[in-house]
């Protein structure tokens, strides 16, 4: 294992295969694509291993067995012989300009044509749509061989120009074009597999292509990216072993933390969790536990939609849905739950086959701490201290045990909010209060069931655990009363631990904090 290098961005397969890189083996996967006349559509959050299995996809299909030594697809009963295979890539711009989706198109539309002895100077006075059709149709006829297809981010152009209702009428109209030729050009085809983060239910880019099988969410594909935990203990055990060394800790240990922070992601109604490639060879390759993910791209998108939403966060990220509500997305009015879902930020918790329902929830620490961090400008944009000070401040007094410390940290906090986050509205004030308590970075947990109602928001550092009730235009003395009277405290009782009650009352007139009670 000496000297092996973990690969970070890189995706493509052949490069990796001939350089020193770790590579989990993916490619028993391939025996799903060989058969001939398959449409196939995939969808997976950002950094999570789709351009490098469409890259391995586009080495096999070339006959490039040599590559494959050692490897799963080595020893399938295969006649690796070398197909056409036309692999387009849009995750290559940003398209923030008209005339980019243009170039794009034309500069891969070129090689193509000069591959298959087509003259682009002619063909550049053809719409793409139609110089696509005929650059399949040479393709097949110059080798003698059906066409193999393989889409890369093909949502990209529209996801980067939601803001824009020209430009993205323009690109949506022009991929539908391009796309159409999946079903005119069938018989020329052998495969189409087509990847991006969303599964958009209504830009009808793929209205035509009925046999476009989606497998998101198929059982037999739920692991085709990302990282189980038996790849994790079979190929990371050195990374694993200096990063206990690193930080002093057991080799379980280590599995823990990375469990925590990476893992979780789960695909399918039934299949095991998963954890982010992206994530795990930064941390093996950096040897620090550290997020990573979020730095990839800031989702904008996922903030705004919820802000616009006026949606009620803590129940948003633990909620309970049909199959349906994951699979539609409306890009000009999206759904949250759906958006949430389909980026990353949400996955499948659990499964209820009697009434045919998924649980969702955060996958893990590196998700929940990124998430907050993107919707703090849109919720908590404070007026007074960055939002960093107060959190650093309110944990240091939950810390040490200074409850009536942290109760005047929190008032300046909301105190500070501009009155355009309209406190006035309860809804707005609980997603202020559940986002600042989720930055906390400790065990905080909002609306915990007791034998006998909820409490609000329990803390529980180790050393202290603080019960906080809190009321909307009422009195502290009835919000501690209600803790009292209800025995919130009772299952924390002679656990050693020093207990706070915390009844506060929130004034939407003075849009903080008015008083609060601590027995």
């Amino acid at each position: 294992m000496d000297g092996i290098e973990y690969p970070i961005g890189q995706q493509d397969f052949k490069a990796l295969r001939e350089g020193n890189y770790i590579y989990v083996d993916k490619t028993r996967y391939l025996e799903y694509f060989v058969k001939p006349g398959k449409y196939f559509f995939l969808a997976r959050p950002r950094r999570f291993g789709k351009s490098l299995f469409l890259s391995t996809l586009q080495y096999f299909f070339e006959g490039r067995r040599e590559l494959f030594h050692g490897l799963y697809a080595d020893s399938m009963d295969w006649d690796w012989k070398e197909y056409p295979v036309l692999h387009l890539d849009l995750n290559t711009d940003r398209y923030s300009e008209p005339e980019t989706f243009s170039e794009v198109l034309d500069t891969v539309f070129e090689q193509w044509e000069r591959r298959y002895g087509i003259d682009p100077e002619e063909a550049r006075r053809r719409r793409f749509s139609q110089r696509f059709k005929r650059i399949i149709e040479a393709a097949h006829i110059s080798t003698g061989r059906q066409v193999v297809i393989l889409v890369d981010e093909y949502d990209k152009p529209l996801v980067n120009n939601l803001d824009c209702d020209e430009q993205f009428e323009s690109f949506r109209s022009e991929l539908a074009g391009v796309y159409s030729n999946f079903k005119s050009g069938a018989e020329h085809i052998r495969l189409v597999l087509i990847t991006g983060v969303s599964r958009f239910s209504k830009l009808s880019i793929f209205s035509d292509l009925n046999n476009l099988n989606d497998i998101s969410l198929d059982e037999p594909f739920s692991d085709i990216c990302g990282i189980t935990e038996r790849e994790l203990r079979e190929n990371f055990e050195e990374g694993i072993d200096l990063l206990a060394v690193k930080m002093k800790c057991g080799h379980e240990e280590v599995c823990a933390l990375l469990k925590q922070n990476y893992d979780g992601y789960r695909f399918s109604a039934e299949g095991s969790e998963i954890y982010n490639p992206w994530s795990l060879l930064n941390c093996m390759d950096k040897c620090n536990i550290a997020n990573y993910w979020n730095h990839t791209g800031i989702p904008t998108l996922v903030a705004q939609v919820l802000k616009r939403s006026n949606v009620n966060l803590e129940e948003l990220f633990n909620t309970q849905c049909t199959l349906d509500m994951l699979l539609g997305l409306d890009l000009r009015s999206a759904d949250p739950l759906a958006l949430l879902y389909q980026t990353g930020y949400l996955t499948i918790k659990s499964y209820d086959a009697d009434i045919n329902i998924y649980t969702l929830g955060i996958p893990n620490r590196e998700v929940s701490t990124g998430l907050f961090d993107v919707l703090v400008p849109y919720y908590v944009k404070t007026k007074g201290e960055p939002t960093e000070t107060v959190v650093r401040k309110l944990t240091a007094s939950l810390m040490i045990g200074r409850p009536e410390e942290f109760m005047k940290n929190l008032r300046i906090y909301f105190a500070g909010i501009p009155y355009e986050m309209n406190m006035e509205n309860e809804n707005n004030f609980q997603n202020c209060f559940f986002i600042l308590m989720s930055l906390l970075g400790f065990n905080a947990r909002p609306e915990v069931h007791t034998s006998d109602g909820r409490i609000d928001l329990l803390i529980d550092t180790g050393k202290y655990v603080y019960i906080i009730e809190l009321k909307y235009d009422s009195t502290a003395a009835a919000a501690l009363e209600q803790i009292d009277s209800k025995n919130y405290d009772l299952p924390y009782r002679g656990g050693g631990k020093k207990i706070f009650r915390i009844g506060a009352a929130f004034s939407s007139k003075t849009r903080t904090i008015q008083d609060w009670k601590i027995s």
